[in-house]
């Protein structure tokens, strides 16, 4: 006796489910790929032509809204394939507890051919890069083709990425727009809003796919990397350092013991002058490493800066240039490959549909490529750093501003006590 299968999906949907998943051999397997159905029309032909002893006992199916658009369609293919003799086994079959009545079962069916309906729906907007459903984030509102700016809602949201960036605090930037415009969000919140594409003008949906520059960015392409750069940074900082009053919390470490160095206040007897100094905070040598002081060992960061960096500059292109290079160069060939679709829509080559989807994906690997490619740290080195290498550019700034610079830069400020050379700088790129 001959097994026969029967298959559907939608490319809009995802992929076609798997024929490994079928759970006997199959002699037979029709599948469409459209509403239409054509192959399903063509079953019905040949199981209603071929001669009774030799149609099929049954047919296989993922589930019964496979065969179907509505629910009377699903009963007319049912009763069709009754009257020949066939019964049709559902592979994957619902949830539903196997004494369901035939009601329940109706009930299930009719909920997923719906379902399907919308996110056939969701999916042709993605294609048209509209807005997914739902309330539009805070600082927008949604119009019939894509976001727009809420200004002044959009006003408090950049406030919040201005203040995050300057002082590289989360907790601190969601107190600012808290005190400043009243506006209460929730750390967790402030996080999201920091890594949504939707602020960056790119349009996020649900199955993962990001669509670039759809509408107004709240947030410049240099201030999302500069974001995303913090964000990293703040990563390997120890505990409240983030956004910490002095340029060096969170940086230094001891060479010798490999403890971590806080900075400690001292005053004087009279309390007229106060002193800062670094220590370590687990040393487990006896003695412990000695405390130094913060002003020279902050002075020494900068002569150190100053001293190595143009070395630093000097050095043939790294592994990162070339990786920016190759990144750049698949965007551009994603790009190019962009443009040629309508050329192949009007010559019959590629199908709307079709060349919709494979828009759809293209835009969603370039938006990953230029989020990759953001990530790079900086590889103009000789024109971004031509004033960092002088003393006073560093000299003339407040301790937020240093500490902003230096987390940029610098990865670790290791102490050697035991050596001449006592200090010794290991840079982000």
């Amino acid at each position: 006796m001959t097994t026969i299968a029967y298959c559907y999906s939608e490319p809009l949907l995802g992929p076609p489910p798997d024929g490994a998943r079928w759970p006997q051999p199959i002699d037979q397997i029709y599948q469409d790929l459209s509403p239409e159905r054509p192959e399903l029309r063509r079953l019905l032909s040949d199981l209603q032509q071929a001669p009774p002893d030799q149609r099929p006992e049954s047919l296989l199916v993922h589930c019964l809204d496979a065969l179907a658009e509505t629910l009377a369609e699903l009963t007319e293919c049912l009763a069709q394939l009754g009257a020949l003799g066939i019964a049709v086994v559902e592979v994957e079959p619902d949830d539903l507890q196997p004494d369901a009545d035939v009601g329940q079962r109706l009930a299930a069916v009719q909920q997923r051919l719906l379902q399907r309906r919308l996110q056939r729906g969701h999916a042709r907007n993605r294609l048209k890069s509209l807005p997914p459903p739902g309330k539009a984030p805070y600082g927008y509102r949604r119009s019939p083709s894509r976001y727009e700016l809420d200004k002044p809602a959009a006003t408090v949201v950049q406030a919040f990425f201005e203040q995050f960036i300057l002082y590289g605090s989360l907790r601190g930037a969601v107190r600012h727009i808290g005190q400043r415009y009243g506006k209460q969000i929730s750390p967790s919140t402030g996080k999201r809003w920091l890594t949504s594409p939707v602020y960056r003008g790119h349009t996020a949906y649900k199955d993962g796919g990001i669509i670039p520059q759809t509408h107004e960015p709240i947030l410049t392409a240099d201030e999302a990397a500069q974001v995303d750069r913090l964000l990293r940074r703040s990563q390997f900082l120890p505990p409240r350092t983030a956004s910490a009053p002095r340029s060096l919390s969170g940086l230094v470490t001891c060479h010798t013991c490999g403890s971590a160095m806080k900075i400690t206040r001292v005053s004087s007897p009279r309390q007229t002058q106060t002193y800062l100094y670094l220590q370590p905070t687990s040393c487990s040598r006896q003695p412990h490493c000695c405390s130094l002081s913060y002003e020279a060992v902050l002075q020494k960061t900068i002569e150190t800066i100053c001293t190595e960096l143009p070395s630093v500059i000097a050095q043939p292109p790294t592994a990162a240039a070339d990786h920016k290079t190759d990144l750049t160069q698949a965007i551009q060939a994603k790009q190019q490959v962009l443009a040629q679709l309508p050329t192949l829509v009007d010559s019959g080559v590629l199908d709307s549909t079709t060349a919709d989807l494979r828009a759809y994906t293209l835009k969603t690997e370039i938006a990953a490529t230029e989020h990759a490619l953001a990530q790079l740290p900086p590889v103009n080195l000789p024109e971004l750093f031509k004033t960092v290498a002088l003393p006073q550019f560093w000299q003339d700034l407040s301790e937020s501003e240093r500490r902003f610079f230096f987390r940029e830069f610098i990865r670790v400020v290791r102490i050697h006590p035991d050596h001449s050379d006592w200090l010794t700088l290991e840079f982000v790129f």
